[in-house]
C-alpha cells in the first residue's frame, strides 16, 4: 500500500509541478510583454514632451508678437 500511495503522490506532485511551470512561463511572458509596452510608452512620452516643448515655444513667440503689435496701437483706439 505504501508504494501505491507514493505512486499517486508522485503523479499528483508531478502534475502540480507541470502546472506551476506553465504558470511561471506565462508570467515571464507577461512580464516581457509589459516591459515592451513600457518601453514603447516611454518613447511616446518623450516624443510628446518634445512636441509640447516646441508648441510652448511657438505660444511664447506668438505672445511676444501680439504684445509688440498691441504696444504699437494708439491708446485712444
Amino acid at each position: 500500500m505504501t508504494a501505491l500511495v507514493f505512486s499517486i503522490y508522485s503523479e499528483t506532485m508531478e502534475a502540480e509541478l507541470i502546472q506551476l511551470e506553465e504558470r511561471i512561463v506565462a508570467l515571464a511572458n507577461l512580464c516581457q510583454q509589459i516591459r515592451g509596452e513600457n518601453r514603447d510608452l516611454l518613447s511616446q512620452l518623450q516624443a510628446e514632451k518634445e512636441s509640447n516643448l516646441v508648441l510652448q515655444q511657438k505660444i511664447t513667440a506668438a505672445t511676444d508678437r501680439l504684445e509688440q503689435l498691441l504696444s504699437r496701437l494708439p491708446e485712444d483706439a
